[in-house]
């Protein structure tokens, strides 16, 4: 376990169409935010759903197989690692913004 240190994977549902940037260096990234649901029963036995969601960056490569096939509902798995930041908004408020920093994307059968 001692080499296992910011890892995360993900598998769900895009939900909404990729945004790529291309960078002046460049280098391309990719965003886009991915749903992950997980499945319980309530106290009267009735199935409910808890979605959660996630925004995920991918750079290089990564991105250039994003902007090719990846599309709002199209199940994907995602490896990478946490990275979280901060910024100041027009309006002076600080906000805080964890990520997925895609290192793969697994393209599955799901075309919804």
């Amino acid at each position: 376990m001692g080499t296992i240190k910011n890892h995360v994977q993900l598998i769900g549902n895009v939900g909404v169409e990729p945004t790529i940037t291309n960078l002046e260096s460049g280098k391309k990234v990719a965003r886009f935010s991915l749903a992950t649901n997980e499945y319980y029963k309530g106290g009267k036995g009735e199935k409910q759903t808890d979605t959660n969601w996630h925004t995920v960056v991918a750079w290089g490569k990564t991105a250039e197989i994003v902007e090719k096939y990846v599309a709002k509902g199209k199940e994907v798995g995602v490896a990478g690692k946490l990275k979280s930041r901060s910024y100041t908004t027009d309006d002076n408020e600080q906000r805080y913004v964890t990520e997925v920093v895609a290192d793969e994307i697994l393209l599955l059968g799901n075309n919804n």
